[in-house]
């Protein structure tokens, strides 16, 4: 692309903007690489509710609030080793110490949480210690929530206690600590509410830590899935992986189908006859069966599947167009100047024939990207996309298995659906200004 050409860009704002989110997504990329080692990623994404366990499930975005006329609460995290909080240790006889710990916060939203679970962390040699829990509600109810010993790692499901859902009156615990008893509709009491932790350990030098989690019912800036992933990373890697899967598939089959096609122009007789016979042959494939079974049977890896995207991609119809250019081409003046002058096969191939046809490539190759960004995403949908990375086509697989658009969790396929789109829609833009720019015929229509 020479200078002028370059020029010529700015005549067409679609090309401006297809440019400008190919930048951002190139940014996001590059930003991504660096930023989420990948190695780190792959742990992180495969590592479920261990890793995740701070997050609440199938939670929309927090910025979804700003649309609702009922907010949804945010998850609220409590640490007993977090600043400002008193954790108050008193001897009492012998080995026995009363621990006492207290957590206040406001809550202000229109619903009421997912669910409420506490982490415990002790440090016993045999007897462990005991636990008593009490909520303080904004009017002044207070309600024993749990009397029980823990282990040295422990987790108690405050949502899942039946003995305290009977107390409630049958109410789940993330609901009946929160209702509002004056109201003659279900909703939460807002204010201040506290959470009491009291213990007694038994032994000299024992003691326990606690992690206080109410989920919300919205996380981040894209949410989360069925083990509590936040799709903000899936999203994020999704980027380079599709870019780089689009761009390698579309680079290495347009580059060796035009030389292929070049090759058998040039040498004709038997070598174009064969190249022809494949091109049929290849061109009566049904591709998607074939990636299908390769991801069944063989590997469902990425590069796999990417190498017998191009193997197959070869060989289309444009070496069919390709041809016909070059034929044209073959019987020029200055190829047969080249010829005369002693110009070697190779010479004439890659220096004459090729450059020739650059111009109608560069457009077709631009708009051929979101194609193959759109088949792994196909894959990936159909349960064939990599193990280990997380791509769009991915999380919208996920999404469908665990029927979110039946359960109104609609982020879950938009936001895949949306950064496809997108790639798509920057690289047709900018793919038909250049072919515009680079074939003059279509510059008045």
């Amino acid at each position: 692309m020479n200078l002028n050409q370059f020029r010529d860009i700015t005549r067409y704002p679609s090309a401006i903007a297809g440019l400008i989110i190919i930048f951002i997504l190139i940014g996001i990329s590059v930003y991504t690489i660096f930023a989420l080692p990948y190695n780190e990623t792959v742990v992180k994404w495969r590592g479920g509710d261990m890793v995740w366990q701070d997050n609440p499930r199938t939670a929309p975005p927090t910025w979804t609030n700003y649309f609702r006329s009922k907010k949804l609460p945010e998850t609220l995290i409590f640490r007993s080793t977090d600043a400002g909080i008193d954790k108050q240790r008193t001897p009492l006889k012998d080995d026995l110490t009363d621990v006492y710990m207290a957590f206040q916060f406001d809550y202000t939203a229109d619903d009421f949480p997912q669910e409420i679970i506490l982490f415990f962390d002790s440090t016993f040699e045999q007897k462990a210690p005991y636990i008593s829990l009490t909520w303080i509600t904004p009017d002044g109810r207070k309600i024993n929530i749990g009397d029980f010993s823990i282990e040295k790692t422990y987790t108690r499901r405050i949502s899942q206690d039946e003995k305290l859902t009977k107390k409630l009156d049958g109410q789940p615990a993330e609901i009946g600590l929160f209702a509002d008893p004056n109201s003659d509709v279900l909703q939460p009491l807002k204010g201040t509410y506290t959470l009491e932790v009291a213990g007694l350990t038994f032994e000299p030098g024992s003691d326990f830590d606690v992690k206080t989690v109410i989920y919300g019912k919205v996380f981040g800036l894209a949410g989360t899935d069925h083990l509590r992933r936040d799709l903000l990373l899936a999203l994020l890697w999704g980027t380079p992986v599709a870019l780089a899967f689009g761009l390698i598939a579309a680079v290495a089959t347009s580059v060796l189908t035009m030389i292929i096609a070049a090759a058998g122009t040039w040498y004709g007789g038997w070598v174009d006859s064969l190249i022809q016979r494949i091109t049929e042959i290849n061109m009566m494939l049904p591709v998607l069966p074939i990636l299908i079974m390769v991801g069944v049977f063989y590997s469902r890896s990425l590069w796999v599947i990417l190498g017998v995207v191009i193997v197959l991609s070869i060989f289309s119809a444009s070496i069919k167009s390709y041809r016909s250019i070059f034929m044209q081409e073959r019987e020029a003046g200055y190829i047969q100047a080249a010829k005369s002058y002693g110009a070697g096969n190779g010479r004439i191939i890659f220096l004459y024939l090729i450059p020739r046809i650059i111009p109608i490539l560069i457009p077709s190759l631009v708009v051929l990207i979101p194609s193959f960004v759109f088949l792994e995403a196909s894959l990936a949908v159909l349960g064939l996309g990599d193990p280990l990375m997380p791509t769009w086509g991915k999380i919208i697989d996920d999404a469908r298995t665990n029927g979110a658009l039946y359960k109104g969790l609609y982020y879950w396929v938009l936001e895949p659906s949306f950064m496809l789109m997108l790639t798509g829609f920057s690289f047709a833009m900018l793919g038909f200004a250049l072919d515009r720019i680079f074939n003059p015929r279509l510059r008045g229509m």
